[in-house]
């Protein structure tokens, strides 16, 4: 590491429990990071900015699927969501904030087209196809270290991947303290555990990656709120009192309660933690906004046609494969100079995985037939 480098680690607050720079291990070393005035962690970051998956979050689904409304929340906002409260948290907890970054940037690139409704579609064709089920959580490290760079990767540090393989959001966490020692065999280890058995519990090696799952879940909740008054499924008077006298009803005021409570009541070398009061408190908003929000029929109205629509798509992609039909987009689009490695070490089915699940909505439409494509609502 450059001199300037040495100095300026010298200067940052980091506590004893915080993820060192010098601790990043990477599958591959490669000699000019020992030298460059940036962090290994912050390479990680501006690694993932740079990556083609990440551009794609811009047509990502967040929440609400072909709706018309300019003011909903996509991933490539929430991310950024994730990032900047997972940085505050850290900062006064004295973490290291380019690892917190790097997680949260890069944790829903594996996401598919038209988000937890897409997953679960997908997850479905894959587990029938022998491949396991589809888990965004480790297909965003599949992309990032496997399809990336025409599947020769980012050769990203284990301690990202671990906090992305490892931020599932929708997990009610109390506490979280880390899981330390683990490698790249844990990783693959894990990784194949939670596509066969999705139930498996999973916790970060850092604590960076505890504190960048629980901003995940605070940079949604009041968020997705927001989004749902605006297109008019909820109403602000709907929320339920009980979390509302505790965490008050806009996103501001959730956000800022959930901060704060996790500043005081963690501390690195035990736990990053929710109060009891608080944590029960998101509990039920998290149940609120299951039952009125995620599971709302209203934002569900194309729902089977997208369903049929992934596995005309799966079917059509597989024998694209098998009759060696190279004009098809999945050669020319996804493995067109592809590193061989990748082709050899991935049957079809996890080829076409990857290809679909990298689709942003609106590539994915393209790919069919015109008469079968849903057409947007206005809402809001």
């Amino acid at each position: 590491m450059s001199s300037l480098s040495n100095e300026v680690q010298k200067n940052r607050p980091f506590c004893s429990h915080a993820a060192a720079g010098k601790e990043a291990v990477r599958r591959c070393s490669e000699a000019k990071l020992t030298t460059d005035y940036r962090f290994p962690f912050s390479v990680d970051s501006d690694r993932i900015l740079h990556s083609m998956a990440y551009t794609r979050y811009i047509d990502k689904t967040q929440v609400f699927s072909l709706i018309r409304n300019d003011h909903l929340t996509h991933r490539v906002l929430h991310v950024q969501l994730v990032s900047k409260i997972g940085r505050t948290i850290g900062r006064f907890l004295g973490l290291n904030e380019d690892l917190i970054e790097a997680i949260a940037l890069g944790h829903d690139i594996g996401h598919s087209p038209f988000g937890h409704d897409g997953e679960r579609f997908l997850s479905d064709i894959c587990l029938a196809c022998g491949i396991g089920t589809f888990q965004h959580n480790a297909q965003s490290v599949q992309f990032l270290d496997k399809v990336e760079r025409k599947g020769r990767g980012w050769n990203l540090s284990i301690q990202t991947l671990d906090g992305i393989l490892c931020h599932d959001g929708e997990v009610h966490d109390i506490a979280l303290k880390p899981e330390i020692n683990k490698n790249f065999r844990t990783l693959e280890t894990e990784i194949d555990t939670l596509i066969h058995h999705p139930e498996t519990p999973l916790t970060p090696m850092t604590y960076e990656g505890c504190v960048m799952r629980m901003a995940d879940t605070i940079a949604y909740i009041g968020r997705d709120i927001e989004d749902a008054i605006r297109i008019g499924i909820i109403r602000r008077e709907d929320l339920p009192a009980a979390s509302v006298a505790i965490l008050g009803e806009t996103n501001g005021t959730i956000v800022y309660r959930l901060v704060t409570d996790i500043i005081a009541s963690s501390q690195a070398g035990e736990a990053i933690r929710f109060s009891p009061e608080i944590s029960h408190a998101l509990f039920t908003l998290r149940q609120f906004n299951m039952e009125a929000i995620y599971l709302n029929p209203a934002i569900k109205q194309h729902l089977h046609g997208i369903r049929d629509l992934f596995h005309l798509l799966f079917s059509r992609f597989m024998d694209d494969l098998a009759l060696r039909r190279e004009n098809s987009p999945v050669f020319t689009h996804f493995l067109h100079h592809m590193d061989k490695d990748y082709i050899r070490s991935h049957r079809d089915a996890a080829i076409v995985r990857d290809f679909i699940s990298g689709m942003t909505d609106s590539y994915f439409l393209e790919q069919c037939p015109e008469s079968l494509r849903p057409r947007t609502i206005r809402m809001g």
